[in-house]
């Protein structure tokens, strides 16, 4: 990357992630130096922010725990407001890999695509999960490309990119809570460009799901009635 190239912002959400912030953010600004990393704290009870600082991202601290989808769209009013081309998210668990970011870029600079997916199952990979999440993952994508018609295997994956065109449009529309499968839904029906690339991820580098079998069932059908509110509306 060069001083030619687009304006790109790393939103890593995070919330009580200080065991593994610290090496995300260093690899990615060692591999991408002129990328701006941009936490935002989810009130975190923990050292998220101080060691984000430390690693040399910008932080932004949250005063209360607004979830996933707040967290996240926080970064992209940030990125909005502070004229970024392209928003990238990443974990702060370190199951996404730094260097596959020129993946899931390279048809956001060919301006083939206005939002690209890192996906686990476009290609075999070294991804492995449990029956029950995998199959979570199947239903729902099978539901978001019903309701789309567009054929998307991984509508979970956080793991993602975004052109001008969708940081503005997230920055108003978002949903607050697990909204990976949802921005699918409002980025097709405003219209825009989804890509899905192949990328391989890692286990989380330290601590463990939020997200329990109980939360699990309850998340499956909260998101699908969503998906299907959005797709009529």
């Amino acid at each position: 990357m060069n001083a030619a190239t687009p304006k790109v912002c790393i939103i890593i959400p995070a919330y009580n992630e200080d065991k593994s912030i610290f090496s995300v953010i260093r690899t990615i600004l060692r591999l991408q130096p002129d990328f701006t990393v941009l936490v935002i704290d989810d009130g975190s009870a923990d050292r998220t922010s101080q060691v984000s600082k430390a690693a040399g991202a910008r932080v932004i601290r949250l005063p209360q725990n607004l979830g996933i989808g707040g967290a996240v769209q926080t970064g992209y009013r940030y990125a909005a407001a502070n004229g970024f081309d392209i928003a990238v998210q990443v974990d702060a668990d370190g199951q996404h890999k730094p260097e596959e970011l020129p993946k899931i870029l390279e048809p956001l600079l060919r301006n083939e695509a206005d939002m690209v997916i890192g996906s686990r199952f476009v290609d075999k990979t070294d991804f492995r999960s449990t029956v029950s999440r995998r199959t979570g993952i199947y239903i729902l994508s099978a539901l978001v490309t019903f309701f789309t018609r567009q054929p998307l295997k991984d509508v979970t994956s956080g793991f993602r990119a975004a052109n001008r065109r969708v940081i503005e449009l997230f920055a108003e529309e978002y949903s607050s809570d697990y909204p990976e499968v949802d921005s699918l839904v409002i980025a097709k029906r405003n219209r825009c460009r989804i890509r899905e690339v192949s990328v391989q991820m890692e286990p989380r580098q330290a601590g463990s799901s939020s997200i329990t079998s109980l939360k699990s069932a309850y998340y499956m059908v909260k998101v699908s009635l969503s998906v299907m509110v959005k797709s009529f509306r």
